[in-house]
């Protein structure tokens, strides 16, 4: 083992060599370029053992990975953004098919307008197409996480692909201490892809149907992805323990910061929880008493742990890095519906919308939140989906604005939801 600062990239690529792929297909797009650029420089140095093929699009690299893992290989491709969802079409048939490959998504705004900083519309719009979903906080969690999914995926109660998440440059080109395990390391917890198993059996979770005539066929298709997606929560929490003994770090569906006394608990994923960790620091150090959930695994949705950590709390606000234009935030949605029936939910479920196109979320902005889950535990009033956005947000915009009032003297300033008073 050795430990090296690493940018996000170059972990991932690392993550990929040490599960010892066998096929690479690629498509370079920002944030992502540099993974396939250093796994390309390997395979023509001879470092690593697999075939790169660089592709015409994203589409066509989701079909190439799909069909190589069908034939027994171990798959590893990643993209970003606009890539993600130009190779969409695709990401319900490697589903359907039941591959267990694994990839990378480097997280980047959609446009309009267009922006290279990150959000996570691109990741979450693929939520429903059957994959597993891994979100990570940390250059070391990705490459772990990448080691992990193999095992997940290729386990026979799975059989699915993996996506893991990280946000663009914030994780993919930030360099962090990353422990690079050494290969009889990995061996003792990943072993060679045997795809044996890769049959259909009725009393497994599983199905291979390619084309079907009929609501019933299609119903028990679906229905054996759900029970298999189901599964990789219970695999997930094996898979971890596994690497736990092996490596000594660990990782849980849902991490949970400082929450055993807290009443009011923020929830987020992926790289801005570490702005909100040391938010909750600072809050702690005042004696309020606030924690914070991680959700590392988003698919499946881990709805019994959830629930039991957030038993008998009294207020919880859940931070989108997200919207979904004309409801809110995504995992807001999940959360409350998750809690909705429990005799024990928290008092108030707060939604906000933060880091949109990686605008920061200030330490004024976590001030702001945990005063509004007071209020509304105190007057059971909760106010709607708020966007977090600051006086100097509104200050830059305005700036835009009067440049453009120059011209066209009838453009008039929004009006943001929320604006705090930093």
């Amino acid at each position: 083992m050795v430990k090296e600062m690493l940018t996000g990239n170059y972990a991932a690529a690392w993550g990929a060599r040490l599960s010892e792929v066998d096929y690479v297909p690629a498509f370079p797009i920002t944030p992502q370029t540099e993974i396939i650029e250093v796994i390309s420089k390997w395979i023509n140095d001879g470092e690593m053992n697999a075939k790169f093929t660089n592709m015409d699009s994203e589409h066509s690299m989701i079909t190439a990975a799909g069909t190589a893992a069908a034939t027994g290989a171990r798959v590893f491709s990643a993209t970003s953004s606009q890539g993600l969802l130009y190779g969409y079409e695709m990401l319900y048939s490697i589903t359907g098919w039941r591959v267990p490959l694994v990839f990378i998504n480097v997280s980047r705004g959609l446009s309009a307008p267009i922006t290279l900083e990150p959000d996570h519309n691109d990741v979450l719009s693929t939520r429903d197409s059957g994959l597993i979903q891994i979100h990570a906080e940390t250059c070391q969690e990705i490459l772990d996480s990448i080691l992990m999914a193999y095992r997940i995926a290729e386990d026979e109660r799975v059989l699915l692909p993996v996506l893991i998440n990280m946000d663009g440059f914030y994780l993919s080109f930030t360099r962090e201490p990353v422990e690079i395990p050494g290969k009889d390391e990995v061996s003792k917890f990943l072993s060679e892809y045997n795809p044996k198993h890769a049959y259909f059996k009725a009393s497994k979770p599983m199905a291979q149907g390619v084309a079907v005539l009929g609501g019933s066929i299609y119903s028990y298709f679906k229905y054996q992805m759900h029970l298999a997606a189901l599964n990789a929560i219970t695999v997930h929490n094996e898979v971890a323990s596994d690497f736990k003994r092996i490596f000594g770090r660990s990782y849980s569906a849902i991490e949970a910061f400082k929450i055993d006394d807290a009443d009011c608990i923020i929830i987020m994923s992926n790289s801005f929880t570490i702005k909100g960790k040391a938010a909750i620091n600072k809050f702690r150090e005042k004696g309020l008493k606030v924690g914070l959930l991680r959700l590392r695994l988003i698919r499946p949705f881990p709805l019994t742990e959830l629930r039991t950590l957030l038993n008998g709390k009294k207020a919880v606000a859940v931070i989108d890095q997200n919207i979904s234009p004309g409801s809110g935030g995504i995992l807001f949605n999940d959360v409350s519906s998750a809690l909705y029936h429990e005799p024990k939910r928290p008092e108030v479920i707060l939604s906000f919308i933060g880091g949109l196109g990686g605008k920061d979320i200030s330490h004024a902005e976590f001030s702001y939140i945990i005063e509004e889950m007071k209020k509304s535990v105190e007057t059971g009033v909760v106010p709607e989906t708020q966007l977090l956005y600051t006086k100097h947000d509104l200050e830059q915009i305005n700036k835009f604005l009067n440049i453009a009032e120059k011209t066209s003297r009838k453009t008039k300033s929004p009006k943001p939801v929320y604006v705090s008073q930093e």
